[in-house]
């Protein structure tokens, strides 16, 4: 914030500081410290031109869709303006740091070419001084600077689809930054900082335009919050609901149940006296007894019982902000991540690559980064799993094509050699355009089932085959094979003492519609458990929450022989019932041809994160990280732009916890550094 200062005579500074020493102690001085020229508070800019005490609306027309009220401008009026000195009441600057929220829904059939949310005019000269205005899917700051008038524009936010969205816009100095949904902040540096002189003498705040009927805003408007000397961001997100923000709802809008003017609470006969001691760990004694200690450090609570503090209240890690931290330029699209530990040497990422040569890469994670380990020649890649067998460590990637035309598809498994520090060749098995592998333990027994989607002639309705390894050759072997249709997925699980093998089914020839199965191991096989519906499955993801078990499936495609093809479907998560003993639809969640599930927990809180692929039009969409929320399920918090994203993997390092992404349509994968607090 920016004030005005006098400068004082030293000669009247020290008589002043004589005079204030000879006053007698009994006396009270009071000092005026230095204001800033409007309040640190949020301004409600909206509630400041919308009727107070059941007055009628003047000019605008409050109108409520998808569950919330907004209000639509009809003429820029009088009634929706107010003077700027009632804002800056110490003086008339506008605050050098502040930062803007507003709740919007707009039609991409109504905008115009520029739309103003508000401005501050200068009257006497119709002089622009600052607005917020957005284009087509554009969102300008617009103001006076000591280089005549400036703008910073953020490109590619889209607004105009006809829902609703929150946007924080926060400015300091050189930098800007706007947050759309909490998702992940866009950040302008200006060659000028934003000036700490902007005078708004003379001025007036218009609401909804720029004081014409030419810039009018014509959607809805649900907030606008201006909070000098901050960035309101860490204020509003995350939410679990992104593009319904609250900093400050107009009374009128908010939809508040009205409240009893009686309390009827009922007051306690007695009154105590409770001290809150804020900062480092002071005494526990029989003084202290039934008092209260604030850790600032650690956000925590604790009450004192005269000798111990016991621990009432304090804060887990939480998940705050999702940062762009890693950009991997691959040699090809990806189709899987595999992410694994090798004891003494590291972390490392075991990429499937769509392209043959130079085939897939494995990077290791070396100072908190990834770089290339080892290039491994593969034939359209589609996943790798890592497992171990005794001290050995293993690699086994799934090829979905052979060497060269009319050869036999060969899926390998690698092992890592601790002299060369390297995977080598092991083992080849006959796969049929395999598309994963899954590695599992039973009874100390080591198995390897592989997922089989077609065969060459393009019959997908063929066997899915579970490999067991022999102790004696050192090698796997078939055990069992299992009738699968279009197989794209194996996830094994335990519940208890029993073992589970669910197969994601996405084809059967004629339909994506198909039953995708989960079968138990009874009598050294898996016997069908289950059979649940699903369209075009691409994955399963097995999680727990406390005791209780789910399974969540990702819906890819829905195929008819008969119909379009849709993209925008549901993925649904089940949750088993120990009394039916089955697992019974939890929870519907909408994705766009989602591929892949991933489950991951920071401190207390659980997420869920999936990777949307394809809408019917375009493979640049957000996938969506969801908190879990209890009674209410995952609700959605984060949301990450990818391109045709194919895998989803956590992990955490010694610099901190990661989400990393594969793109099946951009040689690029990505890193997101989750900012925990």
């Amino acid at each position: 914030m920016e004030g005005q200062y006098n400068l004082v005579p030293s000669s009247w500074l020290l008589a002043l500081q004589l005079f204030l020493l000879l006053l007698p102690l009994k006396e009270s001085v009071t000092v005026v410290p230095w204001k800033p020229c409007t309040d640190l508070h949020p301004v409600d800019l909206l509630s400041r031109v919308l009727p107070h005490n059941g007055e009628a609306l003047s000019g605008v027309r409050m109108v409520q869709e998808g569950g919330e009220r907004g209000v639509q401008f009809f003429s820029p009026t009088q009634a929706h303006t107010f003077p700027s000195s009632q804002l800056f009441i110490n003086c008339p600057l506008f605050p050098a740091e502040f930062s803007i929220v507003a709740t919007v829904k707009v039609s991409h059939t109504r905008v115009k070419k520029n739309e103003y949310l508000f401005a501050v005019v200068k009257e006497n000269v119709d002089q622009l001084l600052l607005g917020l205005r957005f284009s087509k899917e554009k969102v300008h700051l617009i103001y006076q600077g000591s280089m005549g008038r400036q703008r910073l524009s953020f490109k590619r936010i889209r607004l105009m689809d006809n829902h609703w969205h929150s946007i924080v816009l926060a400015v300091s100095g050189h930098h800007a930054t706007l947050t759309l949904d909490c998702g992940i902040p866009l950040e302008l540096i200006h060659k000028q900082p934003f000036p700490s002189d902007l005078s708004t003498d003379g001025s007036r705040f218009h609401i909804g335009s720029r004081r014409k009927w030419k810039g009018l805003f014509s959607g809805l408007l649900r907030q606008l919050v201006l909070l000098p000397g901050s960035d309101a961001t860490p204020r509003v997100c995350p939410s679990y609901k992104p593009s319904l923000v609250e900093l400050s709802i107009p009374t009128i809008l908010s939809n508040l149940p009205v409240k009893s003017p009686i309390n009827d609470v009922l007051l306690p006969p007695y009154e105590t006296e409770v001290r809150v001691t804020l900062g480092s760990k002071p005494a526990c004694t029989a003084a202290e007894q039934g008092q209260l200690w604030f850790d600032t450090l650690k956000r925590g609570l604790f009450l004192c019982d005269g000798a111990y503090w016991h621990s009432m209240l304090q804060e887990k890690d939480r998940l705050d902000y999702v940062d762009d931290y890693q950009d991997l330029y691959t040699t090809s699209e990806t189709l899987d991540i595999e992410l694994f530990q090798i004891p003494s040497v590291g972390l490392f990422a075991a990429m499937a690559h769509r392209a043959n040569k130079p085939g897939s890469a494995i990077y290791r994670w070396n100072h908190g980064h990834f770089q290339l380990y080892q290039n491994i020649s593969t034939f359209k890649a589609q996943a790798w799993k890592q497992f171990t067998i005794g001290r050995k460590m293993f690699l086994a990637v799934s090829n979905s094509m052979g060497p060269a035309d009319g050869e036999r598809e060969l899926s390998v498994i690698y092992r890592w050699s601790n002299k060369r520090l390297k995977f080598a060749r092991y083992q080849t098995l006959e796969t049929h355009s395999a598309r994963d592998w899954e590695a599992f333990h039973i009874n100390n027994e080591a198995f390897l089932a592989v997922a089989n989607h077609r065969t060459e002639n393009g019959n997908h309705n063929i066997d899915s085959v579970v490999y067991k390894w022999n102790p004696g050759t050192k090698t796997f072997e078939v055990n069992q094979t299992i009738s699968t249709s279009g197989a794209y997925d194996w996830e094994f699980f335990t519940v208890g003492p029993y073992h589970f093998l669910a197969v994601a089914n996405a084809f059967d020839g004629t339909s994506t519609q198909t039953d995708s199965s989960i079968y138990i191991w009874l009598g050294g096989a898996f016997q069908l458990f289950q059979t649940i519906k699903t369209f075009g499955a691409t994955d399963w993801e097995m999680f727990q929450i406390g005791n209780r078990v789910f399974l969540a499936v990702a819906n890819g495609h829905m195929l008819c022989e008969r119909g379009p093809s849709l993209y925008t479907i549901n993925s649904t998560i089940y949750e088993l019932d120990m009394t039916t003993k089955m697992f019974l639809k939890f929870q519907d969640i909408v994705t766009y041809s989602a591929v892949d599930w991933e489950f991951f927990s920071v401190g207390d809180e659980h997420f869920l994160v999936v990777a949307n692929s394809y809408d019917g039009s375009s493979y640049s969409l957000n996938s969506v990280i969801y908190r879990w929320q209890g009674y209410e399920g995952f609700v959605p918090v984060h949301r990450l732009p990818t391109i045709g994203c194919s895998d989803w993997e956590f992990f955490t390092s010694a610099e901190g916890s990661y989400l990393m992404y594969s793109s099946a349509k951009a040689p690029l994968s990505k890193v997101f550094k989750l900012r925990i607090h």
